[in-house]
């Protein structure tokens, strides 16, 4: 047997594996990177934290009396989720490459902060997020947003395919 095979039996812990570790990369570029996440970029963790949740509870629920019935259709609404972070992301980078404009919170004007920027925060002022139209980081020509449209469209695809061994099973 192969590992993809072993991955498929065990689809809902990958999507747990996966998702913890998308969050937690994530959240390395934020604490140790310094890069803030814009609103689309907190949209994609939302993603992950969903598909995290819904994985360990479809581990119990498949593990109940009755509970194997429903393994094709939690591979499937797992699916979806990754589908949905498939296409915030795909948006995001479409924002970044300029292909399309971001969402309107998404303007801010992002750069360093002045000490007159800081006094009028401490006054009271609104704080300015990071820009959504910039990539912040990117790797063999794909920003994070891009790279994680690729990760979730493979997450995705991964499902179904998962859905559809299971219900091969039935």
């Amino acid at each position: 047997m192969n590992l993809l095979h072993h991955i498929l039996v065990r689809w809902r812990m990958a999507t747990i594996v996966v998702s913890a570790a998308m969050l937690a990369t994530a959240h390395a570029f934020q604490r140790f990177g310094g890069l803030d996440p814009c609103l689309l970029c907190l949209r994609q963790r939302e993603v992950y934290w969903t598909a995290l949740a819904l994985g360990a509870a479809f581990m119990i629920l498949v593990r109940t009396p009755g509970g194997p019935r429903w393994r094709a259709a939690t591979c499937w609404v797992l699916g979806l989720v990754f589908l949905v972070g498939a296409g915030i992301a795909a948006y995001h980078a479409g924002a970044e490459w300029k292909f399309w404009p971001g969402p309107d919170a998404c303007a801010a004007a992002g750069g360093a902060v002045s000490t007159d920027a800081m006094e009028a925060f401490l006054k009271g002022a609104p704080v300015k997020a990071p820009r959504c139209d910039e990539a912040a980081w990117v790797f063999a020509g794909l920003s994070m947003a891009g790279w994680n449209a690729l990760i979730s469209l493979g997450m995705a695809v991964l499902s179904f395919v998962a859905a559809v061994r299971e219900r091969a099973k039935l």
